[in-house]
């Protein structure tokens, strides 16, 4: 059986989680990765209410769809950063709290651990979601960066996240950092080291996502066949990268996506650059059998064609692998 192709909720979370659930099945869905931000899954309500992981779940098979994952991208993403006033936009009022960086850390930390608690409630085994990074601020070696300020900060990330990894363990739940700018992983080489920095341990793994590898020149196929044991989930999500040079390059210029001058955007799957073929066959050559959930994310599109279109353009791309070999009819 070829994977189940879900929709994760994170850019449709403005909208109450029963219209997605409505949407997404029309446009041909098998499930949907929930978002722990808008009213898609509530983290602290999943511990504390009798009956309302279910409820999640009863809501989803109202509609014939399924639910693999749920998503923490923005706590998680303050667990390392260094806190400043744009992680207030993006985090719950209660691990925000004072605003106090160490306590906002500190907070966004246990708030991981009970997403961990609240997945095993809800019957999901992968937590996607990032990390944040104490050096990605250090990404440009100018001035020149010691290795140690790069050692001491994997070590932080270390440290921090291995008592919520614990916690992963203690319920039988795993971790996939979407490896991603911003994070303490990006590429190929961080991902390594990121793996080596919490001892290779099996509650961390990655999200895959193909488009933030394509526009940085690193080979995501490539990424698949290094960590195949450690993709716990995939994003499905397409870039475009342009052909030419262009007024600004890969960090982007400040300027907006969308923006004429840029080098690259994130488009709707198949109206970008990323080889979705390979991917495929990558993932089947590792024996990755979870769900392929489109993050849809294209700033020139409207969401519910795009999505429409892209469900059924992975649908076609998301072929099982052959158990047998294509000239075994000639074998005597």
């Amino acid at each position: 059986m070829a994977r189940p192709v879900t929709l994760f909720t994170g850019q449709w979370a403005d909208l109450p989680l029963e219209t997605v659930a409505q949407k997404a099945k029309e446009f041909g869905f098998d499930g949907l990765e929930l978002a722990c931000w808008g009213d898609h899954f509530d983290v602290q309500r999943a511990l504390k209410e009798d009956g309302y992981a279910k409820g999640r779940r009863d809501l989803l098979a109202k509609y014939g769809l399924q639910v693999f994952a749920i998503s923490n991208h923005l706590v998680g993403q303050a667990v390392c950063d260094r806190i400043d006033e744009r992680h207030k936009s993006i985090l719950p009022p209660r691990v925000w709290g004072d605003g106090k960086p160490d306590k906002v850390q500190q907070r966004a930390a246990e708030e991981m651990k009970h997403t961990a608690r609240a997945a095993a409630k809800l019957g999901v085994k992968v937590v996607p979601g990032f990390t944040g990074s104490s050096i990605w601020h250090l990404l440009y070696s100018f001035p020149p960066v010691p290795d140690a300020m790069i050692d001491a900060g994997f070590r932080d990330f270390a440290d921090r996240w291995n008592p919520i990894l614990d916690v992963f363990d203690e319920v039988g739940v795993r971790f996939a950092l979407e490896v991603h700018p911003t994070e303490i992983a990006f590429d190929v080489s961080s991902a390594e080291r990121a793996l080596d920095a919490v001892k290779r341990r099996p509650a961390f793994g990655f999200n895959y996502d193909p488009s933030h590898f394509g526009y940085q020149g690193v080979d995501y196929v490539a990424f698949i066949e290094r960590f195949g044991d450690r993709i716990y989930h995939a994003h499905m999500k397409d870039v475009w990268w342009s052909e030419v040079p262009k007024p600004s390059g890969v960090f982007g210029g400040h300027l907006e996506f969308g923006h004429r001058d840029r080098y690259w955007d994130f488009r709707s799957i198949g109206r970008g650059r990323i080889r979705f073929e390979e991917v495929i066959r990558a993932l089947n050559r590792v024996g990755y059998q979870g769900p392929l959930s489109i993050e849809w994310e294209d700033i020139g599109m409207d969401r519910e064609a795009g999505a429409r279109e892209a469900c059924a353009y992975l649908r076609a791309a998301n072929f099982a692998p052959s158990q047998v070999a294509f000239d075994a009819a000639f074998a005597r």
